[in-house]
C-alpha cells in the first residue's frame, strides 16, 4: 500500500499541466498497490491529480480544509470540486468553519503527515501565502517524508 498526497500551484501553464500529467501518471504506476491519494481538490494541482488517481484504480481521500471550503470555488473548479468530493472514498473536514490561510495551511500539513511520499506541483518558489505549497514541501521536508517536484526546468508560474 502507498499513501500519496499532493500539493501544488492552483493556475499551471499549459506546460505544467502537460509535464504533470505524465510524471503524475508514472509516480501513480509506479507505487505499490493499493494506493491511496490525499488531496485537497483544490484547483489546479489538486484536482489533476484526484482524476488520474481514480483513472489509475486508486482511492481518494478528501482533505477538506474548512466547512464552507466549497464557496471558494466557481464555474468549473467548482463542478470539479463537487464530483471528485463525491467520488472520494472518505474525507475528513477541518475543524475550520471559514476558509482561510490559516485551514489551507492546517489542510497542507495533514495531507503530508499522513502521506509516505508527497509529489509537489511547484516551481521552486517561496509561497505566495500561508499555506502554499513551498509550506507544505517544507513540511514533508522537516518530516523526512520523500518529495517528488513535478515542474518543467525553465517554465515560470504566472
Amino acid at each position: 500500500m502507498t499513501v500519496i498526497g499532493i500539493t501544488g500551484h492552483q493556475e499551471l501553464p499549459a506546460a505544467a499541466r502537460v509535464h504533470a500529467l505524465e510524471k503524475i501518471t508514472t509516480v501513480l504506476a509506479e507505487a505499490a498497490a493499493p494506493v491511496i491519494g490525499l488531496s485537497s481538490l483544490a484547483k489546479g494541482a489538486d484536482q489533476l491529480f484526484a482524476e488520474l488517481l481514480l483513472r489509475s484504480g486508486g482511492t481518494l481521500f478528501a482533505v477538506i480544509p474548512s466547512h464552507d471550503y466549497a464557496t471558494t470555488f466557481s464555474g468549473a473548479a467548482r463542478d470539479t470540486y463537487l464530483r471528485l468530493r463525491a467520488a472520494a472514498k472518505s474525507a475528513v473536514t477541518l475543524e475550520h468553519h471559514h476558509a482561510c490561510d490559516a485551514a489551507f495551511e492546517e489542510a497542507g500539513r495533514f495531507v503530508v503527515e499522513h502521506s509516505d511520499l508527497l509529489v509537489a506541483v511547484w516551481d521552486g518558489s517561496p509561497a505566495r501565502g500561508t499555506g502554499g505549497t513551498a509550506d507544505a514541501v517544507a513540511h514533508a521536508h522537516r518530516l523526512n517524508r520523500p518529495v517528488t517536484v513535478v515542474w518543467p526546468d525553465g517554465l515560470a508560474r504566472p
